[in-house]
This record gives structure tokens, sequence and C-alpha cells, in this order.
């Protein structure tokens, strides 16, 4: 009787074969290229979910493809491990966050390993260690000398009752998201990452990372956001400092009817001091400190103000212009002053309409003119300028530079370039963190840490509560210390420092994890791996990851650690994994083995099937990775996470999707035991001769579906197709007729020994076991990756003209459906090609897909 498919066992049986013999371990290897796979390290959360398989799955194909084509493969993995949720966890279920963290960090490899990912385990990291943070305390110290890290007053979120600073997404409705009570913007002393000196090399080289995605790229530039324009200078009516307002728009400096400034500038409260209106600033102050800081910007968010009762002065007209406090004008963008010209801006436009205050037309379009008391909206196009003096005539994008020209002459503002990037600020009131390596001394001031006395370690022995600041600022035996300078008491900084510093170099570490002498980088092995080859990750770390990434890179280049600008050559962003979420009328969201034949399973009421969207706790349309594991095993799962849809789309869950991959695996699982007698003890087929058609077609699928997947694998990592084609190739085994006949079974098991070969890197139990059953001594992941036959693989050959300048100098025959690359290795291949291009420099290739390819080239 047939063997049956067992996945568990075939599994667990690799996976402990894999560990015994290191498979996966590796080193540095200069005979070999090098390629350095890295999916975004996780935080410690407690246990994997679909999104983690499937991002790890991904990353797991392409390292293990790579190792089969004969790369030297670094494929690491790590915690990203301070933070709040520790911290929550803590609070909640009264255990220390460091207990909570490592009791994750234990069950979260363990399903790491059983998914069988090719990690090399012996460079696992912990950002929580101090053989880690250590090392970023060092790079701070660094900083600090550099002027790179400095501290400053800034207007922070701060809850009174927790005692902390908040970020944005921690303010809900104007409320602290820990003790629901009232949230206040304050000035705090925070320390800062000078992020805004690299800000013009941040943006310019963007244009290099040509292997990352541009909606990414787009997202970075838009956040770093430079703008040319002038600084323009407001006198103010009283005699006061003037108000000094960028703009990017000079041309529209005569139609500026009245000045905003942000509703939490210190000059709003400054500038209405006394009035008869003073209360009603400080009121409306307050209100707009409570409003969402995105949201003030959003176009169809309602615009709201109050006058200051004061007015400045417009520099090219003259004119009085009343100020205004508004909320949709922030004080960290820009000056934090805007001079507002309602008939060309629109939310300038409706704030004047709501206020009814002046509008002055002073560009007008070239097809119809404008009028103040019909227009409906702001004019936002190019024109000309009128009732602007003697720029009257000109068109508004030409009087750009006269304008600024202008405004310097008479001292009036200045060309400037302005970024929308704000330094980074990495100060955190909280306890789960690195701590910031300074000391403060009432004789000697701020007192950096000596290099010898790192690391500051992060006291254990600490009750986290959730009441009032940082349990660090509560320990006199860590806040009490000696200054190093004057050998006086002293006191420690009780901040700790963002964990996005932790996750900004942790790829570098990876390349020697066990580095023990400063910089705690062996270089020379850093600058081996580096940069990341390839970095999988969500679209949602766009910006703050992977900027901060960008920047900690320069500055370690900078600080002579580090040789190189940028830490990631290609990138992927994988889609979500989406789910229909299920609820009942009475006990709401329900998880998916709550609900039998459409009703829930604890009152018998029918369900609501929601619409489908990102699997979440909180909505309960999750699916346990362990579960399906124990069902299916963990090849399924991976073939399911990587066949539903290509890496970078939204995967929809689908019980039918995980069913058929099953189905699949089982088919493949059959198939080559029902040949095994045939073809343990025989070669595979190699050879040149006239094949019966039955043979030779399938030689043909074979060898076309070797080019097919390693293409998909390669070029695309589009795994969906990939997997495609290896069904189809399973198929079309299944329909050739057994024989004993040695010539099948030598084509035959050259078929499976590829469908193996293709399926090593999706799913390598399976893979692994039945290359083994068919006779192979050595590992499937170890071998080499299938070549596949030009001449098979072709349906039709076609011929293509190589031209040099414009001349025919030779012709080549090529399978029809042969790709660009190819075509032009085969052309560079050719005798007469290579003679003629002996003494010439190559220029560039024209390629006319089917017909040509033209060379040219110079001496």
């Amino acid at each position: 009787m047939e063997e049956r498919y067992n996945p568990q066992a075939v599994e667990e049986k690799w996976q402990k074969r894999w560990e015994q013999e290191g498979t996966f371990t590796c080193n540095e290897d200069g005979k070999k290229p090098k390629f350095y796979l890295l999916e975004m390290f996780p935080y410690p959360s407690g246990r994997i979910h679909m999104g983690h398989v499937r991002n790890y799955s991904i990353g797991d194909v392409v390292a293990r493809h790579k190792k089969m084509r004969g790369f030297n493969v670094l494929h690491p993995m790590g915690w990203d491990s301070f933070g709040m949720p520790a911290e929550n966890a803590a609070i909640e279920n009264k255990i220390h966050p460091a207990t909570w963290t490592r009791t994750n960090i234990a069950t979260m490899k363990k399903q790491l390993q059983r998914m069988g990912f090719s990690y090399d385990w012996q460079r696992e990291i912990s950002t929580c260690e101090p053989e880690y943070y250590r090392w970023e305390q060092l790079f701070f110290l660094w900083m600090l000398k550099k002027g790179l890290a400095y501290k400053k007053e800034a207007l922070v979120n701060f809850c009174e009752s927790c005692q902390t600073v908040l970020a944005n997404e921690q303010v809900e409705g104007g409320l602290c998201w820990r003790c629901q009570k009232e949230v206040k913007q304050k000035q705090l002393e925070q320390w800062f990452f000078r992020i805004t000196q690299y800000a013009e090399e941040l943006l310019t080289d963007t244009d290099k990372l040509t292997g990352w995605p541009e909606k990414v790229l787009t997202q970075q530039r838009n956040w770093i956001g430079k703008s040319v324009g002038c600084h323009v200078y407001f006198p103010m009516e009283n005699g006061t400092e003037a108000l000094s307002v960028f703009t990017t728009r000079q041309d529209t400096l005569f139609g500026a009817s009245f000045m905003l400034i942000a509703a939490e500038h210190p000059r709003v409260t400054e500038i209405a001091k006394g009035k008869d209106n003073e209360a009603e600033v400080i009121a409306f102050v307050k209100k707009v400190k409570k409003q969402d800081r995105v949201l003030r910007t959003a176009e169809n968010y309602e615009k709201e103000g109050v006058f200051l009762g004061c007015h400045c002065i417009n520099p090219l007209t003259g004119k009085k212009m009343p100020i205004y406090a508004a909320n949709y004008v922030l004080a960290d963008y820009g000056t934090g002053c805007v001079m507002a010209v309602p008939t060309h801006d629109q939310r300038d436009f409706e704030f004047a309409k709501k206020y009814e205050l002046p509008l002055i037309v002073v560009i007008q379009p070239p097809d119809k003119a404008l009028n103040i008391t019909t227009m409906t909206e702001a004019y936002t196009e190019e024109g000309v300028l009128v009732n602007s003096g003697q720029f009257n005539g000109m068109k508004n994008t030409q009087a750009m530079e006269i304008i600024a020209d202008y405004l310097e002459q008479e001292g009036k503002g200045k060309r400037a370039v302005q970024y929308r990037l704000r330094d980074w600020g990495i100060s955190r009131q909280r306890y789960w963190g690195a701590p910031i390596p300074l000391i403060y001394c009432d004789k000697c001031g701020v007192v950096p840490v000596r290099e010898e006395d790192l690391p500051v370690l992060l006291p254990q022995g600490v009750q986290i509560t959730g009441e009032g600041k940082s349990p660090l600022a509560t320990l006199p035996e860590f806040v009490n210390t000696t200054c190093p300078q004057c050998g006086g008491p002293a006191k420690r900084e009780t901040d700790t420092m963002d964990t996005f510093v932790e996750s900004s170099w942790y790829f570098n570490r990876f390349c020697s994890p066990k580095e023990e002498k400063a910089p705690g980088l062996n270089t020379q092995k850093v600058h081996y791996w580096m940069p990341i080859d390839q970095y999988i990750g969500g679209i949602e770390h766009a910006i703050m990851h992977l900027l901060y990434s960008r920047f900690y890179t320069k500055v370690l280049r900078d600080l002579g650690v580090l040789n190189f600008a940028e830490p990631i050559s290609r990138l992927l962003t994988q889609g979500m994994v989406c789910k229909e979420s299920l609820t009942c009328p009475e006990h709401g969201y329900l998880y998916p083995n709550q609900v039998e034949n459409s009703r829930c399973t604890i009152c018998g009421r029918e369900v609501v099937v929601g619409k489908t969207e990102k699997m979440s706790k909180t909505k309960k349309n999750v699916i346990d990775p362990d579960t399906l594991v124990q069902l299916y095993g963990a090849d399924t799962v991976r073939v399911f996470c990587l066949f539903a849809a290509p890496p970078e789309k939204d995967l929809e869950w689908s019980d039918q999707g995980i069913e058929g991959s099953y189905r699949f695996l089982n088919r493949v699982w059959r198939i080559v035991m029902e040949h095994l007698d045939l073809i343990a003890d025989i070669e595979k087929y190699h050879g040149n001769e006239d094949l019966p058609e039955p043979l030779r077609n399938l030689r043909k699928k074979t060898h076309q579906t070797i080019r097919k997947v390693s293409s998909d694998l390669e070029d695309r990592f589009r795994f969906n197709t990939a997997i495609s084609a290896i069904m189809e190739l399973v198929n079309a085994l299944y329909l050739l007729e057994k024989s004993h006949d040695t010539l099948t079974r030598r084509v035959v098991r050259e078929t499976v020994e590829a469908i193996l070969s293709l399926l090593a890197p999706i799913a390598p139990h399976i893979a692994e076991e039945l290359w083994g059953r068919i006779g192979n001594k050595d590992m499937l992941v170890t071998s080499q990756w299938p070549d596949y036959d030009r001449n098979v693989a072709s349906e039709e050959e076609i011929t293509i003209v190589i031209q040099i300048n414009g001349k025919v100098r030779s012709r080549i025959a090529v399978p029809a459906d042969e790709n660009e690359e190819n075509i032009k290795k085969t052309v560079h291949e050719d005798e007469r090609i290579i003679r003629a291009l002996a003494d010439k420099i190559l220029v560039k290739e024209i390629y006319v897909p089917g017909k040509l390819l033209n060379i040219v080239a110079r001496d």
C-alpha cells in the first residue's frame, strides 16, 4: 500500500536535520557572491500571525532560491523587543516587561522554526539586551560630540496623569489613550537627532534607490518636503518684531490680504495679550490644541480662526493685514505663519468667505477675467499678474525670480529652501527602552557617560504600575550617581530612547552579532554583507523606519563606522492578509471558530458577514497559523500564502485556497511515490535524440517550467505564477502513461527532479523528503538550481538581425519566446560580433523585439 503524505512527520524530520547540520549557518566567503536577505524583524507580541507568515514565507523563497543559485546567503532573524506594549502588558498582567518579552520571544521563535524558515539562528539578536543597546548608547555619545544629538524645548502632547509624552496617534479625541484624561500640549525639553542636517542628501539619494517601489520613494520625498521660495518679512503695526513667512508663491504677495498664525504658536498669546478678546483667543488656542494635527490640515476640515486684535503690514503694498490665529496652520511647519492669499489658495478662500475678509485678484487666467464678487473658488492655475505694481503684465511663473530679486534688494525678504522634515525627537518618558547615557551635574552641566562605563543598564527591579511617570525617575539607585568630570553628586537622564533607534541599525549588527569591541560592528564583516540585497516589509514603514534607517546609516558613515551611504538595495513591500469579519447582533465580532452554518455558536443567531479587511484581533477576523500547521503542515500554509496573490498585493483569506494547496502537495507526493520504483535507481535524461512525441512534449514542458519559474523567482517575485507553472507540470506528468521503458523512466526522472527542485524554495520539507526518496544523497537545498535547455524549451525559432552602428554584422536563431536579456547574452557570444567589437567601446543597445538588435559602439 502506498505511503500517505504525513506533513507533520516530514517537516519535523527535516527541521531537525537542518538544525543539526547547521544548513543555514553562514560565514563570509570571498569565493561566492553574497546575498543578504532580510525581513523586517518582529515585535515579540506573543504569537506570530498570518501577516508574519506571509512576510517570512516570501523572504524564505528568495533566500532558498539564492542559496541553490550558488550565493552565500545571510538570512537572519531577531526581535525588536523594546516598546510600550511590554509596559502595558506588565500593568495588565502584573508581570515584568522583561519576563513578558522573553517569554514571547521563546514562543514566537518556536513557531518560526516550525514553519521551516531558513534562518541562521546563530545570529539571533534582541534589542532589549544590554549587549545590543550598549552600542546604541555609544553611537548616541558620538552623535552628541558631532552636534547631531541635542536637547531643546519642544511642543509635545503631555498627559499630566501619566506624566509622559504621547505620540500623536496615542491621543484620541484630546484624551490619553491609556487613562482617558485630558492631554495638553506642553513645552518640554527633549533630546533630538539632527536628521534635518541630512535632508538634502536623503532627498537626492532617493534617485539612486532604483530597487525600491516608487510609492515608497514618493512618500519619503513628500515627507522630506523640499520647497524653494522666500522668507518674507511683515512688519507689525505696533513696531514689535516682524512676522516672518516662508512662501513658495512670492508671485502672489500683492494679493496677501490677511495673516494666519498657528494657534499653538507662542506669538499668538503674546500678540493677544491685553486685547479685549484675549480670553476668547486663549479659549480658541486650548480648543485647537485638542484637535488632531493631521485632520486640521485636511482639505475638508472646517477652517476656524480668531482675530488677534492686531495688524501687520504687507511689505509690497504697504496695506494693513489683520492677523488671525487659525486651526489649519501648524506651528512646526515653515515659520508657523502664513500669508493668506484667498483668491489663489482654496483654504484661504474658504477662511476669507467665512470671516468676511478682503479678496484681491493678482493672477488673471488667459481666457477670462476673474471678479471677486462672482468667484466661487480660488484660481490656482498659471496666468498674468494684475494689481501687482511694477510686475503687472508678467506671467506669474516668470515673475517668481524677479520678485525674489526685488525682495532681497529692498531687504524685505530673501531666498530660502525649506524642508517639511523635522528633527527626530527620541526622548520617551517610559521605562522599557534604552537609557540615554547622560548625566546632569549642577557644577558641570550635561555630562556624557564615559564610553568605558557603557552600557548604562536598565534596572530590572522595578514595579510597573501605569501611574505617574517612568519608574526610572523614582529609583534613587538609578538616578543618583557621580559626575564623571568633577566626581560630585549628579543625576542620570531618566528618559529612554525611541524604539525606532534600535531598528535603524539592527541590520548591521546581524553581520557580526557577537562582536564585543567598539563600535559593536566588525567593519570587515559588515562591509562584506551590507548593503541588504533584498529587504521585505510592510508599506506602513515607508516613512519612519525606512527613513530613519537611511539617516542612521549616513550618520554611521560620517562617524567612520561604515563605508556606504544607503542600507538597502532592493525593497519589497508586501500586501496585507485580509479576511471578512463576522458579527453577531448580540455578541459582536466573532472568531471564525465561533460560527457554524452561518450562525453564532453562542446564541444561535444568524451572523452578518462584513467586508474583507486586514486581519486584526480587534475584529477577530484572524486565523491562527499554529492551527493550520497542525491540520495541513507548514508547507501547505507557505504554498497558500505564496499562491493566493502577488506579494505586493493584499492576500484575501480563503478556506478553499488552503484546502487546494494541501491537495496540490498531496498530488506531488502521490505522483512521485507512484513512479518511485521506476526512477529511484536510474539517471535522469539529458540527451538530444529524437524522442517519441509524449516524451518530447513532457521534456518541453519541463524545460519551459524551469525557465518560467526561474524568471518568476529571480526577476519578478511572481511566486503565484511560479506555483501555477509547477502545478501544470505536475498535471502533465499525471497524463503521461506509465512505462518500464528505460527512456521513459529517464525522462520521468528528469521531470520529477525538476518539480522537486522548483518546489524546494516554496515547500521545502516535502521537496527534501521526496528528493531523498528518489535516491539522492545530498540535500536539495544545497543542490544546484536546475538549468533549462533553450532549444528544448522553445516553441519555435526566430532570426534576430544583429547590427553594429546600423550595419548588419550577423544573424542568430533564438527561441521565439526568448527574453531580451538572454538574446543579448547570445549576441555577445557570437564570434563575428566579438571580433567586430574587439577595439570598440559599447555605448548602448537598441532592441526591436523579435527583429533586430542594434549595437551602438565607438572607437
